[in-house]
């Protein structure tokens, strides 16, 4: 019974199916050419009316009578104008309204006046719904003359079964227009909702260009930055301590490898895929065999445990530093720590290039309970800064990249000169206990 049950729903569904492919189909061509398949609705309805004005209005007239040419006026007047429906309804049904008052008047009573039920439809469903009052006021004096002239049917045949009949349409064309807007909306709902998805698609590559190229800002300016400080000591060193001058080299090559590693672990998010096959004969070809793609060298970001190597690459540049750690580091979150990494990398950067000789630094890393830490960079050197003043041309990358990562965490950057009669640079970052996630 129950497997009875299931393929009777089955069959039902398919049925429905096939009903809505075929609404489908039919929406689709009355879309693609409306005039045919107006044509058709507007002849079948002529057909019908004149078939009636052919002979069989007199069963239903109150006054068989009337002239048969009067008659076949009035037909087509119920029914021609049924071709301009789509665009003018309200005033299709101006126009049928005097056929149907000559009919109800003269006693002919056709029955072709309900195809103005049609036009009553087209006006509930394309225009704005306080219009039906005006297609109530053409509708409603024919039926009062003919119950008037001819009270046989009395008032409730004569005027109330064909205003429940207009209700009835007006109920259906709404409804039909109700659905039609809702899936109107869902198709703008979608469209927007992948015009979004494009747009978030979008920003998210910007923010990763952004953040490649602050990235890349740091490992190149501050590798290049220690570079040039041991070529500098270097070639003053090889005259005297060619000892020294080898050890400059060999601090250049560890240098120059770590910033290699470090641009190829970053870079490597852009490559395309190693497996990719090639062109022919080239290994990825089919039944050609293929060597196993070694991915290239990964290590994790730089954290807070590699600050004493980035001090020690500083001091082999020859920029004397002094580290102090206040509190006990809590278990930061890797982008919590890359952002103080980075931070500390950048401030001792810039007093590489600008302090001038003779110039140290002191770095102080304070740790809060709840995770707050605050990192301060402070140096002796007298060399010109950058003034600390707002606006896109006033700050480089390095400052402005230092606050965006500052902001990602809640965080706050101050970057400007030692208040007078000192002399030097500092740095502050201060990242809140609230900010951790």
């Amino acid at each position: 019974m129950g497997g009875m049950d299931h393929h009777q729903a089955g069959g039902a569904g398919a049925l429905t199916a096939r009903v809505q492919a075929a609404l489908h189909r039919v929406r689709a061509f009355d879309g693609r050419r409306p005039l045919v398949w107006d044509a058709m609705l507007t002849g079948f309805f002529v057909v019908a009316a004149l078939t009636e004005a052919g002979g069989g209005w007199r069963n239903t007239a109150a006054d068989p009578d009337v002239p048969s040419g009067l008659v076949t006026v009035l037909s087509l007047f119920l029914s021609v104008p049924l071709l301009w429906r789509r665009r003018h309804p309200l005033a299709v049904l101006a126009v049928m309204a005097p056929a149907a008052l000559v009919s109800q008047w003269t006693g002919a009573l056709l029955q072709a006046a309900l195809i103005q039920q049609v036009a009553v439809f087209g006006v509930a469903l394309r225009q704005p719904l306080r219009r039906l009052w005006w297609a109530v006021a053409l509708l409603a004096p024919p039926l009062v003359v003919g119950a008037v002239r001819f009270p046989r049917d009395g008032w409730v045949q004569s005027v109330g079964a064909p205003l429940w009949l207009f209700a009835l349409v007006v109920l259906g064309a709404v409804a039909v227009r109700t659905r039609r807007e809702y899936t109107a909306s869902l198709v703008e709902r979608a469209r927007r909702l992948e015009v979004e998805r494009d747009q978030q698609a979008r920003l998210a590559a910007a923010a990763e260009r952004a953040r490649i190229a602050r990235e890349m800002h740091d490992i190149i300016g501050h590798n290049l930055s220690v570079i040039t400080g041991l070529a500098d000591g270097g070639r003053y060193a090889a005259a005297k301590s060619p000892e020294r001058a080898a050890q400059a080299l060999d601090g250049i090559a560890s240098t120059s490898r770590q910033a290699l590693t470090e641009l190829r672990r970053l870079l490597g998010v852009l490559r395309d895929d190693p497996s990719t096959p090639g062109a022919p004969g080239e290994p990825g070809e089919p039944g050609t065999p293929t060597a196993p793609v070694t991915p290239p060298e990964l290590a994790p970001q730089p954290a807070l445990a590699d600050l004493d190597e980035l001090l020690e690459g500083v001091r082999a540049a020859g920029l004397p530093v002094r580290h102090t750690v206040r509190g006990e580091a809590p278990p930061l979150p890797p982008g919590r720590q890359l952002t103080v990494f980075r931070v500390v990398q950048e401030a001792l950067t810039n007093t590489l290039k600008h302090a001038g000789p003779g110039a140290t630094a002191t770095v102080e890393v304070s740790y809060e309970d709840g995770g707050g830490v605050a990192v301060t960079v402070t140096d002796t050197g007298g060399g010109a800064r950058t003034p600390p003043v707002p606006g896109p041309r006033a700050e480089g990358r390095g400052l402005t990249g230092m606050r965006e990562r500052a902001a990602l965490y809640e965080g706050a950057l101050e970057a400007g000169p030692l208040p007078p009669p000192a002399a030097g640079w500092r740095v502050r970052l201060s990242l809140p206990k609230d900010a951790v996630t």
